[in-house]
């Protein structure tokens, strides 16, 4: 089966949804859905089985072809059994809830603090490989691209096999692989398993965000979401911080074996947690069912699914396209890789400044990264008010929700933090004369706004793509990746030409010339939005999806008051 949609934006919905579906219930998820959308997919589906229940009590009722089972008969289908049922993930016990965020918090931190605490070792590094630090600095762009490109194909392969095994292979790979990063006798073959271990370690960056997603209900979402994020979010922060230390008084070979140590721990947890996505969970209720009774019967709407070569070719095309024809994807795109690329230039810049021009030892170096960790956390911690901030816009009368342009206000604010903690950094940092307090101070406002942005942006492109949300931020992180992987490459010629005080100056000045990118959204997103002809056409299907709810609603009305019609094969 091919499929266009990887090169034609306009048969995206028609395709991935309409093919995949069984029986006459259409998707509109194509290979990615949002929870709102499975919810109201789910709730027509059922109303669908009671409709075909109430018009069609005979077992010799219309079936159609699905994939493995053979039928789609609504007394077959297996689906949770009522809303308490255990065997849904949001219906688990708060605290193995709590539990399996923190779990998966701590797993992706152990995979982002990797990249970083690399930082710490540059410099030894070169020294024992006779290389340039610029050569070294590779091995932090190559992991970063391994973690974007990676990325890309573990959502699809967790949506086939399911979360869990998904985790627990990738991690276990990713695991192994830092033994030849300790071992390693060259640069080039540290550069490349660096690579090759990212490209697996991308798993918790792709799958954690949905695990979250598959255990909370919506209104808690956010808060569940913050405390996930305090892992992934400070990882970049506390690699250099452990890093440095390590690294003096160990030796940069022993940063790996700690890592080798935590990303143990994290695979153990991987094993502990059970399987959170719901489609995997009902398919393997139906193959028991199946097995148990020997009737072929049992089914679940999730039978009939793509192939992971289909999901592939559209996980990796799709995000491209968006990348280059939608207007909301080009500029938050532009917008947040900048952003990215500086936040990961720093991870050069603090080393020179603190020392290079003040004399620290390796180890009290990486502590300076302290105050961009506070920012990060203080951001998180304020995710309450936030809400309330957000909550407080002009409720859409679409949607019955505050528009996705209410998560652009935050982005705003965040926005001016960043650049005036940079300059503040910049015009601190030199003559060592200046307290070493003032540029850690300045880390505060650096980093609470780099989270806002990363945080709000991403949920901003999430709401306003719906069901393609996943593509249009897969498009994010790998350009993202890219330049947050390149600026560190130059980082160190900058700072040596024109002074850390100019270079400083130089990026809070790039910064400051992004300013209305998302003082523009905020303004004018709603139009913006109404431009795209994907958005149009994901939001043509949701109507049309609520006329096929109002049908079936009629139907079942109808049906319970006249006589049942047996209908034949």
């Amino acid at each position: 089966m091919s499929h266009p949609e990887a090169s034609n934006p306009q048969k995206w919905p028609e395709h991935s949804q309409e093919e995949a579906m069984p029986a006459d219930v259409e998707s509109i998820g194509g290979s990615t859905t949002s929870d709102d959308t499975i919810d109201q997919l789910e709730a027509l589906r059922t109303l669908n089985t009671r409709a075909s229940r109430l018009s069609e009590p005979s077992l010799t009722r219309r079936v159609t072809s699905i994939g493995t089972t053979g039928t789609t008969d609504p007394n077959f289908e297996v689906d949770y059994e009522g809303d308490d049922d255990q065997a849904n993930p949001k219906n688990w016990s708060l605290r193995y809830k709590a539990m399996a965020v923190a779990f998966l918090s701590f797993n992706t931190l152990v995979v982002v603090l990797y990249s970083t605490s690399y930082t710490s070792g540059v410099a030894v590094i070169a020294s024992e490989f006779h290389t340039s630090e610029t050569i070294v600095t590779l091995g932090l762009t190559f992991y970063l691209v391994g973690l974007a490109i990676g990325s890309m194909f573990m959502a699809p392969m967790s949506e086939i096999y399911g979360r869990k095994p998904v985790s627990i292979g990738c991690l276990f790979i990713f695991t192994v692989l830092i033994i030849p990063c300790a071992l390693s006798k060259s640069v080039e073959a540290l550069i490349i398993v660096r690579f090759i271990g990212a490209f697996f370690g991308s798993v918790m960056i792709s799958s954690a965000p949905g695990m979250v997603a598959d255990l909370v209900p919506d209104e808690k979402r956010a808060l569940a979401m913050s405390i996930w994020s305090i892992g992934p979010v400070n990882g970049p922060v506390l690699g250099p911080i452990i890093g440095g230390f390590v690294t003096q008084y160990l030796g940069w070979r022993w940063m790996d074996w700690i890592a080798l140590i935590l990303s143990g721990v994290a695979l153990i947890l991987s094993c502990i947690m059970r399987e959170t996505y719901s489609p995997v969970i009902l398919q393997k209720k139906a193959a028991k069912l199946r097995k148990e009774t020997g009737e072929s019967r049992w089914w679940s709407r999730y039978d009939q699914k793509m192939s992971l070569g289909e999901l592939l070719k559209l996980n990796l095309g799709r995000p491209f396209v968006m990348a280059v024809t939608e207007p909301i994807c080009i500029f938050w795109n532009i917008y947040i890789a900048i952003v990215y690329g500086i936040l990961y230039l720093c991870f050069t810049a603090y080393p020179i400044v603190f020392r290079q021009i003040r004399g620290w030892s390796l180890g009290l170096s990486g502590l300076a990264f302290a105050g961009i960790g506070i920012g990060c956390l203080i951001t998180i911690a304020c995710e309450p008010l936030i809400r309330r901030m957000i909550n407080s816009h002009k409720i859409d009368p679409e949607t019955g929700k505050v528009s996705p342009e209410a998560m652009v206000s935050i982005v705003c604010i965040s926005a001016v933090l960043i650049p005036a903690g940079e300059l503040w950094f910049a015009w601190t940092c030199a003559p060592a004369s200046i307290h070493w307090v003032v540029p850690i101070l300045a880390g505060i406002l650096f980093g609470a706004g780099n989270t806002g942005v990363f945080i709000y942006a991403s949920n901003y492109l999430a709401q306003s793509y719906g069901v393609y949300a996943a593509s249009a931020m897969a498009g994010n992180s790998v350009i993202r990746s890219i330049l947050g992987g390149v600026l560190p490459l130059v980082g160190s010629y900058m700072y040596a030409g024109i002074g850390p005080n100019w270079s400083g100056t130089l990026l809070g000045l790039l910064e400051v010339a992004i300013i209305p990118i998302p003082i523009v959204f905020y303004k004018y997103g709603y139009k913006i939005r109404r431009k795209s002809a994907l958005i149009m056409r994901m939001q043509k299907d949701q109507m049309r999806l609520e006329g096929k709810r109002k049908r079936l609603v009629q139907r079942i009305e109808a049906s319970a008051t006249a006589e049942p019609v047996k209908m034949e094969v």
